[in-house]
């Protein structure tokens, strides 16, 4: 359990993450990220690496190309020039040399390994990953709701932040559950029927460590409200869009099923390809119930036409 001031570094270090997933195509100064997290540029280096355990140009180097392999992956309509453009390189052959050096093969070599070699979508939920990998067998997905494409306005959220494996974050999730409706309740933020809790996934386990994933339990707030960050609680934007929204009567052990059905058997065909945003769950029950109870939940899945 960390004390009041540890909690307060990664607080901050929460929102600097919160930036450069914002701005990762920017060109990003100690001085600019230190402002950010409200530390001198003299000590961030230093406090940013005892925090996550990961230098800071090691960390937005990082960020950078796992953005890459998405966009190599799934965004085909975008060429090398576009995505080192996009990404905030000078040219293709600055981006390649990178991408190069951090994964041992070219951005082209990379997309066409992909392309011919493609792996299951894994995403999973923050209930459960079960210790087998389950398989489509004959039956579809049992859901009481069709997926439906919608347009979500940006809303903003208060959040606490786990970062981890999904096995850890299991562990961890009643007392973050916890944290996150304290906290609420502290700055008067609980309105019945007018707050969504919610799940945002940061990283795409497609392309990162398992044990670098962040995870933000989030809820939303009406918007005559004012949410303050606090020495536990951050504030962060959703960001608005296209959505393919699909709604599941679950169990917990289903919830890998859900995204599988999503992301595997509907997107393939649907004629749309996930668009370069963090997908999310938003709980339509108390997520504060009992987890064999049938759990009512929407995925969020970011996309954009073929």
């Amino acid at each position: 359990m960390l004390d009041n001031h540890q909690t307060e570094y990664v607080t901050r270090i929460h929102k600097v993450q919160d930036y450069i997933e914002e701005n990762y195509g920017k060109n990003l100064s100690t001085e600019e990220l230190a402002e950010v997290a409200g530390f001198s540029k003299y000590h961030f280096n230093r406090i940013f690496k005892s925090v996550m355990q990961e230098p800071l140009s090691h960390y937005v180097n990082r960020i950078r190309m796992e953005q890459a392999t998405f966009m190599l992956a799934h965004l085909r309509n975008k060429n090398i020039t576009d995505i080192a453009y996009e990404l905030g390189f000078t040219d293709s052959a600055v981006f390649s040399r990178a991408f190069k050096n951090y994964y041992g093969l070219s951005p082209i070599a990379y997309r066409k390994k992909y392309s011919t070699n493609c792996k299951d979508s894994i995403y999973i939920s923050t209930y459960n990953k079960s210790d087998k990998k389950k398989k489509w067998v004959t039956n579809p997905f049992p859901s009481t709701g069709e997926i439906r494409i919608e347009s979500v306005k940006e809303c903003q959220v208060i959040y606490v932040r786990h970062t981890g494996t999904y096995g850890s974050l299991a562990k961890e999730y009643g007392r973050l559950v916890q944290d996150l409706f304290q906290a609420a309740s502290k700055q008067e933020l609980l309105h019945p029927g007018k707050n969504q809790f919610l799940t945002l996934y940061h990283d795409n386990p497609e392309f990162g460590k398992e044990e670098q994933f962040r995870t933000s339990l989030c809820m939303t707030f009406p918007e005559t409200c004012s949410a303050k960050e606090d020495g536990k609680l951050g504030v962060m934007t959703i960001v608005g869009g296209l959505y393919a929204v699909g709604y599941f009567e679950i169990v917990q052990e289903q919830f890998e099923d859900a995204w599988y059905y999503m992301y595997q058997k509907w997107l393939l065909t649907s004629g749309y390809v996930p668009r370069n945003a963090a997908p999310f769950e938003v709980y339509l029950n108390d997520p504060k119930e009992e987890k064999e109870h049938l759990i009512k939940v929407e995925i969020y899945m970011p996309i954009e036409p073929i």
